[in-house]
């Protein structure tokens, strides 16, 4: 293990070992389970009425809860999760229905072998789902954002998480009530074999993900108008709480390494604490909002007991970050809005490219040799500020789109006025 970095979170408190060892012990399991080539995607949707276009609640009547409780035959019993006595998720063989915090319905899907598996489970997603949303006068529509309402105007599902959440994120930052009720967005999750691949690839997704999140940007409205950021969603995300989202601190030094990933994500304050699956808590008699309460300022080791962590506790803690790049047992890659299952697809073929063709690698990390977390956010910014006549790393968009393999997709937003199907689901 390299000498873990210095970084700020280490200044403000120094995190218990037993829960380093528990991170340590986590990302070793995901080289074990995996070997290369698999995927997961996750792809939300927005639901909005056919009648205005306005979002569909969890509560109102023939809204999200009905449409879970219409569409759990088609899912595994004993895969149905309840909180508060309401139905918030389904799963089955391939694919998981869960809710975000405004009642974004999202599947999770894999793992895949090919791309092309994507298409296969998501139609059958579709084909139970439309009708039922059909009857109920809505339908599932793929953008970044909602298309007519307001944060303001959604209520947030009945997970206590989400309420914690709320009373944390109302007051942090610029975005957080917006990112949370009403955007969506498609994650691609990759494997990796071993400490040295996983960082690797963390700093090339890292490194390309804002050039990629231009060309599948899918974001035409904002708050009920038109628009008018280049990268809604990564201007969200970098506005949103800068101590847990943007680039992981000090992924491009050459000493960085998974103690220093795990250093830093235990010792940020939580947000919320999560001590549904943590046994003292359980034992003790704690309930609902005791289960789920804020940590404006508690870290990991402020929270959970003096032992190894369990894996919910873990995946808890890491889920708190929101990074571009988020490693768990695997690698999530998340910088893209919600795109139709075509684009998605399209997508995934890309990343399977870049990231699991040997000479494609080789290629990307030398040319990203000696990169710089400044660099990053040059890039970024870059693309924010000039648009189509961006220059990230230096290079124009048309440079990128020729060296990263995506030759033929379109320049436009799916949607955009310029489009008929601006409504598009």
């Amino acid at each position: 293990m390299v000498t873990p970095r210095i970084s700020y979170a280490h200044l403000l408190a120094e995190p218990n070992p037993k829960h380093v060892d528990s991170l340590l012990k986590f990302f070793e399991k995901g080289c074990s389970k995996r070997g290369t080539g698999g995927f997961g995607v996750e792809i939300e949707h927005l639901p909005v009425h056919n009648a205005d276009d306005t979002a569909v609640s969890y509560y109102e009547p023939n809204g999200i809860e009905t449409l879970l409780k219409r569409i759990a035959p088609y899912y595994d019993g004993s895969k149905e999760y309840w909180e508060n006595g309401h139905l918030v998720g389904l799963g089955r063989k391939g694919l998981s229905v869960s809710l975000e915090p405004g009642g974004q319905i999202e599947t999770s899907i894999g793992v895949l072998h090919e791309p092309q598996e994507l298409n296969a489970l998501y139609g059958e997603f579709r084909s139970q789902v439309d009708p039922i949303v059909e009857e109920l006068g809505f339908r599932l529509v793929h953008y970044g954002y909602q298309p007519k309402s307001s944060f303001a105007d959604i209520p947030v599902n009945p997970k206590d998480r989400y309420d914690a959440m709320t009373d944390y994120l109302g007051r942090v930052g610029e975005f957080g009530p917006c990112m949370m009720r009403c955007s969506a967005s498609t994650q691609v999750s990759i494997d990796y074999v071993d400490e040295a691949d996983s960082i690797a690839k963390m700093r090339v997704g890292t490194a390309i993900g804002p050039i990629l999140a231009w060309f599948f940007r899918n974001s035409p409205y904002f708050e009920g108008k038109l628009n008018t950021y280049p990268l809604l969603r990564q201007r969200m995300w970098d506005f949103l709480d800068f101590q847990r989202t943007n680039v992981i601190p000090g992924l491009f030094d050459p000493r960085f390494g998974w103690e220093d990933y795990a250093r830093d994500v235990l010792c940020t304050p939580l947000m919320f604490a999560d001590l549904t699956h943590t046994p003292e808590a359980v034992d003790a008699g704690a309930t609902g909002k005791e289960l789920h309460r804020v940590a404006f300022r508690e870290n990991a080791g402020e929270v959970y007991p003096d032992r190894e962590l369990n894996d919910y506790e873990i995946n808890h803690i890491i889920s708190t970050h929101f990074n571009e790049v988020r490693l768990k047992n695997f690698i999530e890659l998340r910088h893209w809005d919600s795109l139709p299952v075509e684009r998605a697809e399209r997508l995934t073929e890309i990343i399977a490219s870049l990231f699991y063709v040997p000479a494609n690698r080789i290629r990307l990390e030398s040319y990203f040799d000696g990169l710089r977390e400044e660099d990053v956010f040059e890039a970024k910014a870059n693309l924010q500020a000039h648009g189509r006549e961006a220059a990230p790393y230096g290079q124009p968009l048309d440079f990128w789109r020729e060296f990263l393999g995506l030759e033929g997709l379109l320049d436009d937003i799916p949607g955009d006025p310029k489009h008929p199907e601006v409504f598009q689901g």
